[in-house]
This record gives C-alpha cells, structure tokens and sequence, in this order.
C-alpha cells in the first residue's frame, strides 16, 4: 500500500471530531486508506454500503441500521443512502464520542437534498486526491512549506529530462492508472472510468435528462483546462443552456472531477479578471479525454498540461502544510497574470508561474514583478516552475526552479 499523506490529518480529526467525512473522486483510494486506519491507527468496524444487503437494509430503516451500531465504525460510500446522515446526526447529539463515525463518500454530501445542514459542527472533511508524485516516490511534500520559508530556496532535486516530467503528467495519479505500464490498459481504464461515474455517481446525487451529454461536456471542460471559465462560449460550443451547464458543472464538481480555482480578490490598482480558472482533477484523465498519448502532445497543448499538473500537485500538498495557504489566479485586463497566488491567513503571498519549457525569459517574470511591486513586504518570493534542473535568480526574490521540485524537495 503507498502511504498517503492525508493520513495523519485523518487520524488527528478522529481524536477530537465526532464524524469524519473522507471525501473524492471515486478509485482515488478512499476505501483502502479507510480499510487500512480501520484495522491498525483507529480500530473500527468496516461496513460498506456496496454490499446490497447493507445497501438494502440502511435505505428501508436508516435510524434504526445508525442505532444498531456499536463503537466506533467506516461507513464506505455513506452517499449512497443519505438518509443515513439524518440518522447519524441524531446518534452524535446524544452521544457526541470522538471518532465514533469514519466516513468515505465519493460525492459532496454538501450538495445532497436535505443533509446540507444535517452534520454542521459535528463533521471534519477531509479530501483525498489521486496520487501525489511525492506520494508514488515515497517522499514528504515539503514544496509549499519551503516557499514561505525566509532565505534561498535552492531545493536539491533529482534531475529529469523533460520527456519524463510530460510522460508522469500523461499518466496522473489514479492509483490504477498508475499500476499499468500499457498505455492501451490505460485508456481502457479510463474509458471505463468515465462510465462508471456518469452511471453511479451522478444518478446517485440527482436524477437528470441527458445524461448522455455529460462525457460530450467533459470533452469541452478538458479542451479548456487552465483557463478562464467563460460560461457563455463553454455553453454555446457543448450546446447547453445557461441554467443547464451551470447545474453540470456543479455535477462535475460534486464527483471531484473538476476543480475551480477562484481569482485572486484584492485591490492592487487595477482591473482583475474575476473569472476562475478550469483544472481537472487528474491529467491522465486530462490526456485521456484530449488523446493527447494517442496523437502525441504537440506545444500547443503540453503548456496547458504541465500547469495543470502543477496546479493539482500544489494542492495535493497544502493540506500537509503548516502554512495552509489558499491558492487562486490573478489576471488583470491589461493582460498581466500570474498561474498561481498562494495566500496564507496572515496574508503573505508566493507568485507561482508554470513553463513547459527549459528554458525562462525575462517576460515570463513580468507577472511575478508586477505582483511583488502591488503587495510589497506581504510579498514573500515569486517562483517560475519550469523543465530545466537548475535554480536560476532572476530578480529580488524571483526565481526559477526546476519543477521537480514539488516531490523532490
């Protein structure tokens, strides 16, 4: 089994939270990570609603299936009966133990009719993404630390041609997708993913026409990974009305498969774009729904997939961090923009810009510059993430670095 990172934060939330919820996209591992704290760092019975019988049992008499359990107890794929979390609610006001309610759910039970409101101030979330590269290599995530620490980052990192950065990006993270070495098993492994969720998933958090629509839309979602969500044009080319794609979009992100990143919200004296980013969760689903292994990754397209990759790796390891910044985007309408803002509770900010290239020009540091001089000493360091192997300075407190960095260092 490879270790995951979220464990700590998991067993940590079960030793003073009465219900904790561990939430993603389905076969990231949420079973095995809660099979394995079951029966070793927190004892407890394993119970999974994919049993029909367990299924059948908890959808006829909720209340009583919650009562008739004893001590601490994982209940597996809890969003398939949501009932059950109207029954859970009720067992933790009268006995408010904690730990007592392992939870595992492939959808935000968030979105759910009527348990919106059910578990507030009882619950922990805690999401689980697909493998992290630090994750698959063994090694602690450290990057997102080491950016607000003061000094030189000069990360020590593994050198890699850039042949072998694209192909982990091509890949992703899903524990399956990763375990197969052919890339024709893989694309029949996502074939079958993709149907799975739109057959499960999404029938399990709300009846809705057309369903045939959804993977057409991921297609265009894909197309656009890395950039402004324009509702009307993203409408108009997948051929949904506004309310409609509104309503998919949330479906998508109710099942993890696409993540928003908000623009960043601040006065600095000039005009933002206020429209967030589009990343998918994973970038062998990325390639997968662009062919990209299939007809090869032209410059066109691997900027996009290197970003994205980049992205889903920072966040992966935030979670981990004692900073704990919030990540976002920033552009303005001059056209001046930067990939990433991380911004931490005390407001010091880290610029991040993503090249798939070897080499950095000084333009691509201009967005960097630009958001050193608008935020002065909150300013902690500017980065550029790129496919080169050396830690370059390119300013005062701007540098590149080797995107290895985010598992090596």
């Amino acid at each position: 089994m490879i270790k995951r990172h979220i464990t700590p934060q998991i067993l940590e939330a079960l030793g003073d939270t009465p219900v904790v919820f561990l939430q993603g996209a389905r076969r990231t591992g949420k079973s095995t990570l809660a099979r394995h704290i079951a029966a070793t760092a927190h004892p407890a019975r394993y119970i999974t609603l994919d049993d029909v019988r367990v299924l059948a049992t908890a959808t006829e008499d909720p209340m009583g299936f919650i009562v008739g359990l004893d001590g601490s107890v994982v209940l597996d794929e809890v969003q398939r009966v949501p009932d059950l979390l109207l029954a859970i609610k009720a067992a933790v006001d009268r006995d408010p133990v904690p730990g007592r309610f392992f939870l595992t759910g492939s959808a935000q039970v968030l979105v759910l009719p009527r348990v919106a409101d059910s578990l507030a101030g009882r619950v922990e979330f805690v999401t689980l993404w697909p493998l992290s590269q630090a994750e698959i290599e063994g090694r602690w995530p450290g990057f997102v630390d080491a950016l607000f620490e003061p000094g030189l980052l000069a990360p020590k990192c593994r050198l890699e041609e850039p042949s072998q950065v694209m192909q982990r990006a091509l890949v992703g993270g899903y524990p399956e997708a990763v375990q197969r070495a052919s890339l024709d098993r893989r694309e029949a492994w996502f074939r079958s993913y993709i149907s799975a969720i739109m057959q499960r998933e999404v029938r399990e958090l709300v009846r809705i026409n057309g369903l045939s629509t959804l993977p057409r839309l991921m297609e265009h979602v894909a197309a656009r990974a890395t950039g402004l969500l324009n509702r009307a044009d993203l409408g108009r080319d997948a051929g949904l009305p506004r309310a409609t794609l509104d309503r998919y979009l949330a479906l998508l992100q109710a099942v993890f498969l696409v993540h928003v990143a908000p623009a960043w919200a601040a006065n600095i004296g000039k005009r933002l774009a206020k429209a967030p980013k589009l990343f998918l969760n994973d970038t062998g689903l990325l390639s997968h729904l662009l062919g990209l292994e299939m007809t090869g990754t032209d410059s066109s397209w691997l900027g996009r997939l290197i970003e994205n990759f980049a992205v889903l790796e920072l966040l992966k390891g935030i979670p981990q961090s004692e900073a704990r910044p919030r990540l976002s985007h920033l552009r303005t309408h001059a056209g001046q923009e930067v990939d990433v803002v991380l911004e931490t509770l005390n407001r010091r900010i880290v610029g991040i810009e993503v090249k798939s290239s070897a080499t950095v020009h000084p333009r691509d540091v201009a967005g960097l510059r630009a958001l050193r001089e608008a935020t002065g000493s909150r300013f902690v360091r500017g980065i550029v993430l790129y496919l080169g192997t050396e830690v370059i300075p390119y300013a005062e407190n701007i540098h590149a670095v080797p995107i290895t960095a985010l598992w090596e260092a």
